[in-house]
């Protein structure tokens, strides 16, 4: 009996898959009613919205959320783990890989409906209007374009609309890359929104809930995505399986350290465990368990034998995993409906700090403060922890296989995650929102010696020395990354006058604009700050100093001039802000500070000193490293050419020779013609380089 005759008989797990989300929502519901989420308040003066609202904002939130998850579920699956079918177009989307796009189209144009209904549901919640009163809709518009959390769903359904736009039109690998990030960037609406979102901290809550929300968006969106498209799989089912088993146990890992995280976060005391939002963490920690240990069993047991004739275990499984799973989503609906604990002392006021940066005032900045003043940043302390041990383990593997990797790379690597750990996470990221002159440190760490030492890394060519490459049609983290740099987005930004403009234009454009005001008061807006000052950064100098491939760079006296040129716009930005009058973001540094005018410009003025002083030590790293290179690069030019002319007996150095001899017998009218020259950047290959060369 084949593996697909075995799958097709016991029709149950299409009865699981098509049941999953109903299970959510009832389980969202029952966990909802036992906290009391669904009865009216009973305040005096607090109107009631009515039991349509108080019963159906969590029933639709649970159906947004299982439509987001099935989407993220399904690209992934089609992005990651399944392969073409053999024979067929391999630059096309067919198979089983076509029919997850278009599960993911349908999912996404629930999560769109569905996010647009929760406008108008958390409007009537939060005012207690009933649907449909009088002037109910013009209601709901103003709230969707002028608070927060209307905002926030009108964005989650604006994303999931281009997402199922998105695959509608996806016919290529590419276009189901660019769907899949466009649809993992939807879950930030909705994190922004979760339970999380009430807390003091709430921004270290809202990226932790990110994190969450994207491993179990994987986790089990892609098993349920897994069980609708099983049939059509056919031979590549055992394959298939195990990369989606690899995935989620990578998802295991960060829904277990984002849900401790956050749930300590959000429990202030031990005795707040046993109330109606700890009990509910409770029940969620224990289904993490039981599906680790469902995890083990099925690596040990099912997934070997998954092309015999045990299928019915693997089937009792996929459906225990989805019951746990799609119920562990539905608790977190009860959850973003129940009150977390207060913690001690939360009945008095919270300051002015508290209420804008979401955490108590920090204390004057010394100098042993630069080193010892630590604030954890839960988004980017992970990714460049990721980010450092992932090169470490890179470069071990390597050298187990008798690969020498250079220990300069290594040190630049480390020294630029290690900055930006400190950029992010110690003193700049501590006091960035109080202080301008700490918000330019960070700024220009991220902006301009972060991403030196981590171009000097190469990171790029490290990764495909080491990543696996698959040989079925399937995409994994190398092919991706090969699309990646070869992209047309990436080669237009990596443009070197591209690349420069932007280094400029968006300092420019961000301080004297609006901008940097909305970086400090929206947490949304900071990040981004964050990641395009990194990415801009990362493009500038991988043009000028980069050895990865993907980038065509331009000839070296090009790069030097580029380079001076850069740095000297970067200097005379420094100096206009230190000669300008006007503080930026005046408001909200005198909330905070409740300092005068003239200190708050002796602060700037040190910001923009700091910035320019700043921008020193990169330059004089970028110049060094082009240097090296240039020497480099023309020494390796001029033995290849060497080489190339022993093998054709000095071919080349003869031609000329004898072009000078008939110069000097020729008559003024008749001049002989000059030798072809072949240019430095037309020599062949050498075998033993692999590059082409030249000599000086």
């Amino acid at each position: 009996m084949s593996t697909v005759e075995a799958i097709r008989r016991p029709p149950a797990a299409a009865m699981v898959a098509l049941a999953a989300p109903v299970w959510a929502i009832g389980v969202a519901l029952l966990a909802a009613g036992l906290t009391g989420a669904l009865a009216p308040l009973g305040v005096e003066g607090l109107p009631d919205p009515g039991p349509v609202t108080r019963v159906g904002l969590p029933l639709v939130q649970a159906l947004r959320d299982v439509a987001a998850m099935t989407t993220v579920g399904a690209l992934v699956l089609a992005a990651t783990c399944v392969a073409p079918p053999p024979g067929s177009d391999v630059k096309r989307l067919t198979g089983a890989r076509l029919r997850l796009v278009a599960l993911a189209q349908l999912a996404a144009a629930v999560w769109a409906v569905t996010s647009g209904a929760l406008v108008a549901l958390v409007y009537s919640d939060a005012s207690g209007a009933g649907l449909g009163s009088s002037g109910f809709l013009e209601q709901v518009t103003y709230f969707g374009t002028s608070f927060e959390l209307g905002r926030y769903a009108l964005w989650g359904a604006g994303i999931a609309a281009l997402v199922a736009l998105s695959g509608a039109l996806s016919s290529r690998p590419s276009g189901l890359g660019l769907t899949t990030v466009l649809a993992l960037a939807g879950l930030w609406p909705i994190a922004l929104t979760g339970h999380a979102a009430g807390t003091l901290d709430h921004d270290e809550a809202v990226n932790l809930q990110m994190f969450h929300l994207l491993a179990i968006a994987v986790w089990a969106g892609g098993l349920l995505a897994l069980v609708l498209v099983r049939r059509h799989l056919g031979n590549q089912l055992g394959p298939t399986v195990g990369r989606y088993s690899t995935l989620a146990g990578w998802c295991l890992v960060v829904v277990t350290a984002s849900g401790v995280a956050g749930a300590w976060l959000r429990l202030p005391a031990w005795d707040s465990v046993v109330s109606s939002y700890g009990l509910v963490i409770g029940v969620k920690v224990a289904a993490v368990v039981a599906l680790a240990g469902a995890g083990w069993w099925h690596r040990r047991r099912t997934l070997a034998s998954l092309d015999g004739r045990a299928s019915g275990a693997f089937w009792r499984l996929v459906g225990v995993e989805l019951v746990v799973l799609f119920g562990a989503a539905g608790l977190g609906v009860a959850l973003s409906r129940t009150a977390p604990p207060e913690p001690p002392g939360s009945q008095r006021p919270l300051t002015t700090a508290e209420s804008l940066i979401g955490r108590p005032l920090p204390g004057p900045l010394d100098a042993g403060g630069w080193f010892t003043s630590w604030e954890a940043d839960t988004l980017f302390l992970p990714l460049g922890l990721a980010g450092l041990g992932w090169y470490l383990w890179s470069v071990r593997r390597l050298r187990r296989r008798g690969v020498a990797w250079p220990w300069l790379r290594t040190a630049c690597w480390v020294l630029g995650c290690l900055l930006f750990l400190w950029a992010t996470n110690g003193a700049p990221g501590a006091y960035g929102r109080v202080l301008f002159s700490m918000h330019m440190v960070q700024h220009m760490t991220i902006a301009t010696a972060v991403p030196v030492f981590l171009v000097l890394g190469t990171p790029v060519t490290l990764a495909l020395r080491t990543l696996r490459r698959r040989t079925d049609g399937s995409d994994g983290p190398r092919e991706w990354l090969l699309r990646l740099v070869h992209s047309l987005p990436v080669q237009l930004l990596g443009h070197p006058i591209v690349a420069a403009g932007m280094f400029i234009v968006s300092m420019v454009a961000f301080y004297y604009s609006s901008l940097f005001e909305t970086s400090l008061e929206s947490h949304t807006a900071h990040v981004l700050m964050t990641l395009h000052f990194l990415f801009a950064g990362y493009l500038f100098a991988e043009v000028v100093v980069g050895a990865d491939p993907g980038l065509e760079r331009p000839a070296y006296p090009l790069r030097a001039l580029l380079l001076m040129v850069t740095f000297g716009f970067h200097a005379l930005f420094a100096v206009s802000l230190m000669a300008s009058t006007t503080v930026l973001a005046r408001d909200w540094f005198a909330l905070l500070r409740s300092e005068g005018e003239v200190a708050l410009l002796e602060d700037q003025y040190l910001g923009a000193s700091l910035g320019w002083a700043l921008g020193e030590y990169p330059l004089a790293v970028m110049a060094a490293a082009l240097l090296v290179s240039w020497v480099q690069a023309d020494g390796r030019e001029r033995r290849r050419f060497d080489r190339r002319e022993d093998r054709e007996q000095d071919r080349q150095l003869t031609a000329y020779n004898e072009y000078l001899r008939e110069l000097g017998n020729a008559a003024p009218t008749r001049r002989p013609t000059p030798p072809t020259m072949v240019p430095r950047s037309n020599i062949d290959t050498d075998s033993d380089s692999g590059q082409p060369g030249g000599r000086s």
